[in-house]
């Protein structure tokens, strides 16, 4: 078993929880083979670089092992090796996440008890100005 259908080996290496998942995300594009977009039909060998897009997370891991069969979590993560420049960009991203302010914050929204209380003086000292 040398090689394999790449809709079959992205669900074995736990990219997709489905393989019609794994087919989906092929037919739309969202997983490449040695820079090529492809079909799920298309076979993989070791060796081939594999890029996939889930989420808004890109991954490009090289293929060490092929498997048929989707296994155990630790099966599937020997089954590739990701590259050091999508590690990279990866934890990039995910620190842009972090420090990012989130939407809302700071633009009112619910207010804390402070916040609630500092409004109730402010309306009690406005209802006695009148």
């Amino acid at each position: 078993m040398e090689r394999t259908r790449i809709d079959k080996w992205l669900w074995a290496a736990r990219f997709f929880k489905t393989r019609g998942a794994a087919t989906q995300a092929v037919l739309g594009g969202r997983a490449h083979v040695n820079g090529v977009r492809v079909k799920p039909s298309h076979e993989v060998r070791p060796g081939d670089t594999v890029e996939v897009t889930t989420r808004s997370e890109k991954r490009i891991v090289d293929v060490v092992a092929i498997a048929e069969r989707r296994g155990p979590a630790a099966v599937a993560a020997a089954l590739y090796v990701e590259t050091p420049e999508s590690i990279r960009a990866r934890e990039q991203a995910s620190l842009e996440r972090r420090l990012a302010t989130q939407p809302g914050l700071g633009f009112g929204g619910r207010p804390t008890k402070l916040d609630r209380r500092r409004l109730d003086a402010l309306r009690r000292a406005q209802r006695k100005s009148r």
